[in-house]
């Protein structure tokens, strides 16, 4: 199984009109976060054609910046005040925006996802029903169905000394991902406690239960 679909299974079932995104080569699926690849979040953004537009009118108290791209919103969507958005971005069907909640380039979030009070996404993908809720930084990373960020949960995307971020997989191979930023991949279902710090590179698999106030690096499986 090609560790896209390992990672995140969801992408097996029933996703008509759900407004995904495309991946290219599946056994690395952190590629969709590169900046100027042909698979790029901000590249599928940009190149949408989809049935709804950007409603910028009808958000009160909303700050919507679209000199990067254009910012689409489904009519269903709930964008609370004093939320921030950068385009390109895309926010799908029943998602939910929280107040003060920061939007950045290349945030695409999918159908009856939540972005929290306060919580700042950036270059990454939140895919349905996944919950990014209080206090959360999600950067350059994947977060699975129906996955759930505790409470000040961050999610690092930068090594300090700057480095190009390798990733463990399941069968202890070390991969070079070629980014400079990358944060993580939260496996469908997966839930992570308060205050949990990861790594960049992390890999979660689906259905793992962390503990609050850790420290996440490498792959990390539901038997660890």
């Amino acid at each position: 199984m090609e560790l896209l679909n390992e990672i995140f299974p969801g992408l097996n079932g029933d996703i008509t009109n759900y407004n995904l995104p495309e991946w290219g080569d599946a056994s690395r699926p952190w590629e969709i976060l590169e900046k100027k690849g042909e698979y790029a979040i901000e590249k599928q953004i940009k190149n949408m054609k989809i049935n709804f537009t950007s409603c910028h009118d009808e958000l009160e108290n909303v700050s919507i910046n679209i000199d990067g791209g254009p910012v689409y919103v489904h009519p269903s969507a709930i964008i609370d005040n004093f939320v921030m958005i950068e385009g390109p971005c895309f926010i799908g069907e029943g998602a939910m925006i929280k107040h003060a909640a920061y939007l950045r380039k290349g945030s695409w979030i999918c159908k009856n996802a939540k972005v929290g009070h306060c919580s700042e996404i950036k270059n990454s993908i939140m895919l349905p029903g996944s919950a990014a809720p209080h206090f959360n930084y999600v950067g350059d990373s994947i977060v699975g169905f129906n996955a759930n960020l505790g409470a000040g949960v961050k999610i690092s995307n930068v090594r300090n000394d700057k480095m190009t971020i390798f990733v463990n997989l399941h069968n202890k191979e070390r991969v070079d991902s070629g980014l400079k930023k990358f944060g993580a991949l939260i496996g469908d279902n997966s839930a992570i406690g308060c205050n949990v710090v990861s790594n960049p590179g992390t890999i979660l698999e689906p259905g793992v239960n962390i503990n609050p106030n850790e420290t996440l690096k490498g792959w990390i499986s539901k038997n660890d």
